[in-house]
C-alpha cells in the first residue's frame, strides 16, 4: 500500500476548473434564452392562430427572412449606425454634462438650491413635449435630434449622480480629511466611488430615455435615415416585419451596451472594489 496518494497534476486541476467553468456559462446562458424562446413560441403560437391579420401579426420566419434582406441590402446597417451615431453624440453630452451638475449639486449647497428645483421640474415632463420647441430653434435635420437627446436623457442622469454623491457616508469624509485628504484625493478616492453605482444607474436610465425619445425625434425631425425613420415609414405601408425588424434591431443594440459597456465598467470598478456583488 503507498505511503501517500497520487498527486494530482495542475493540468487536470485545470482542466476540471475549466469544465466547471464552461457548465457554469452554459448554464446562465441557457438561463437568459429561456425567455425569448417563451415569448418567440407564444407569438408564433398567435400567428400561425390567426388571431390577427397576417399582414399585422407575421410570423417568426417572415419577420427573420425580412431582417436578413435588409441587412443584405445594406438598408438596415445604414438605418442603425446613424441612430446609434446620434445616440452617441447625444447621450454622450448628457452624461458629460450631467454627472458634472449632479456632482456639483451634491457637493455645493448653492448649486443644489439653484438647479435642483428646475431639474425637479423639468424630469417629469414627457420627452416628446420638448420636440417642437427644439425644432423651432434648431430646424430639422440632425441638430434638433441630437441636442433632444442630449436634453432629455440630462435629467435622470443629474438626478441619480446627485442622489449618490449625498448618499456617500459623512464618515468616510471624516476619516479621509483627517488622514490628511485634499479636495482632489477626497473626490477621486471617497466621493467618486461612493457614488459610481448610483452614476452608473443614472446612466442606465439616460439611455433607456435617449432610445425612446430618438426613436420618436427621428421621423419627426425629417432625418433622412435611422431606425425611427424606418420604424415609421414602414408603418405607412403596413410592413409589420420590417418594422420588427428595426425594433429587434434596437433591442440587439441596448443589450450590447449593457453587457459590453456598463456591466463591463460595474466589474472593473464597484464589484472590484467590492462595493456590490456581480
Amino acid at each position: 500500500m503507498p505511503d501517500h496518494a497520487p498527486s494530482v497534476s495542475a493540468d487536470v486541476l485545470l482542466g476540471g476548473a475549466l469544465a466547471r467553468r464552461g457548465r457554469a456559462w452554459w448554464r446562465v446562458a441557457a438561463g437568459n434564452l429561456v425567455p425569448f424562446f417563451v415569448v418567440g413560441a407564444l407569438w408564433e403560437l398567435v400567428a400561425r392562430l390567426e388571431i390577427f391579420p397576417a399582414r399585422l401579426f407575421p410570423r417568426l420566419e417572415e419577420v427573420a427572412a425580412a431582417l436578413v434582406s435588409l441587412v443584405g441590402s445594406g438598408i438596415l446597417p445604414h438605418h442603425a449606425l446613424d441612430t446609434v451615431l446620434r445616440l452617441f453624440a447625444g447621450f454622450g453630452l448628457a452624461a458629460a454634462f450631467g454627472v458634472a451638475l449632479g456632482i456639483a449639486m451634491g457637493r455645493s449647497r448653492r448649486a443644489e438650491d439653484l438647479f435642483l428645483p428646475i431639474v425637479s421640474i423639468g424630469a417629469p415632463i414627457p420627452g416628446l413635449a420638448y420636440a417642437p420647441l427644439f425644432m423651432l430653434w434648431f430646424g430639422l435635420g440632425n441638430l434638433p435630434a441630437i441636442l433632444l437627446v442630449a436634453f432629455v436623457s440630462t435629467f435622470p442622469v443629474v438626478i441619480n449622480t446627485w442622489t449618490g454623491v449625498k448618499a456617500v457616508k459623512e464618515i468616510w469624509i471624516r476619516s479621509a480629511h483627517a488622514m490628511g485628504a485634499d479636495n482632489r484625493r477626497l473626490f477621486r478616492k471617497v466621493i467618486l466611488p461612493g457614488s459610481l453605482p448610483y452614476i452608473l444607474t443614472g446612466l442606465r436610465l439616460g439611455l433607456a430615455q435617449a432610445w425612446r425619445i430618438l426613436v420618436a425625434v427621428e421621423m419627426l425631425t425629417a432625418v433622412p435615415w435611422g431606425l425611427g425613420w424606418l420604424i415609421f415609414g414602414a408603418r405607412e405601408f403596413l410592413d409589420t416585419d420590417v418594422m420588427l425588424s428595426g425594433i429587434a434591431v434596437i433591442g440587439a443594440i441596448g443589450l450590447v451596451l449593457e453587457k459590453f459597456v456598463f456591466q463591463k465598467i460595474e466589474d472593473y470598478t464597484v464589484v472590484r472594489w467590492g462595493m456590490m456583488t456581480s
